[in-house]
């Protein structure tokens, strides 16, 4: 039995030290990463995928600790996967949510992970997928993967999750700023954190007021949760919302958005796969590193070498 088969038949028993060792495959060796999730693959898609995104600050972690121990309560076994900023000296992630988290990973029905961004737009790591079904795989009810809390730019955890919790709380500057645009459009759930505040039920007004002046049709309206979560309330009303929305998904959009995901999943596999392999040809091929210099120089610009590259021109 090979090294990767041994790591997939510890995820598939639940083992914790499985997990952790498939999930850094995930993240450093991509060769080894496709043949493990090949193995694991049709275990997957039992999970509810829970995205939570927001501006920093919001209290976004933890709130995670306390619906962890909710749903703990509830009797549901749950992975967290917090991706973290990257540190600019050793390329790892700030540990910040698992010191916050720690006592909760020594529950076995709880398995916690940091995942640093690795420079990957969008507020997720390139292997946060990956890693999503390995926790799947490995039988975890709920899954909660929580973004770096950059902003308005962190749209991509719609391509992981089912249920997209939007998080903010008042003070932070100008709340609608903070959840306009890509955020706005992607959220499933609206949660006013730190409702003890001043200002908390301007926050929701100021919510209530964005989602009224969206005219697109909607077959789901988002509602607005108030949530104090360093003493926990609101968090049984959190999850109630969360599991009304995945009862919601199974009974009106859950081919639909299982097809759109598939679909995405798909492409995004095929055009990393074309890349690898052009870039890979290029090498052996002696002229990456010519097209590369004559970037460099100012002769081509990237896009027309790469047009050219594509419709299999001779570059001079």
């Amino acid at each position: 039995m090979s090294k990767v088969e041994e790591i997939a038949r510890g995820v598939l028993a639940g083992d914790k030290r499985s997990i952790a060792r498939a999930i850094t495959i995930v993240e450093n060796s991509p060769q080894e990463a496709q043949k493990l999730i090949a193995l694991i693959y049709s275990y997957t898609g039992k999970a509810h995928v829970i995205g939570l995104t927001g501006p920093g600050g919001a209290g976004k972690s933890t709130l995670i600790e306390k619906m962890v121990r909710e749903y703990r309560r509830r009797d549901k076994t749950v992975g967290v996967i917090a991706v973290d900023p990257t540190s600019p000296f050793s390329g790892g992630a700030f540990l910040g949510d698992r010191i916050r988290m720690q006592d909760l990973s020594i529950d076995e029905g709880v398995f916690i992970r940091s995942m640093a961004t690795r420079n990957n737009p969008g507020g997720i790591a390139k292997a946060t997928k990956d890693a999503v079904k390995i926790l799947d795989a490995a039988g975890k009810d709920v899954i909660i993967v929580e973004t770096v809390g950059a902003g308005q730019s962190e749209v991509e955890i719609i391509k992981v999750a089912q249920t997209i919790v939007v998080i903010h709380a008042p003070g932070l500057g100008d709340e609608i700023q903070a959840i306009k645009a890509g955020l706005m459009e992607i959220a499933d759930i609206f949660v006013v954190n730190k409702a003890d505040r001043e200002n908390a039920d301007k926050t929701v007004m100021d919510i209530q007021a964005m989602l009224q002046l969206d005219d697109r049709k909607k077959v789901w309206n988002p509602p607005i949760v108030k949530t104090i979560a360093i003493t926990g309330e609101g968090v049984q009303q959190l999850l109630d919302k969360i599991e009304e929305h995945r009862q919601f998904l199974q009974k009106e959009l859950g081919h639909e958005r299982s097809w759109e995901k598939a679909q995405a999943e798909l492409i995004e596999a095929i055009r990393d796969k074309v890349t690898s392999s052009i870039i890979e040809k290029l090498k052996r091929e002696k002229l990456f590193e010519k097209i590369l210099q004559q970037i460099v120089n100012r002769e081509i610009d990237p896009a027309t070498a790469a047009e050219k590259l594509l419709n299999q021109e001779q570059l001079e």
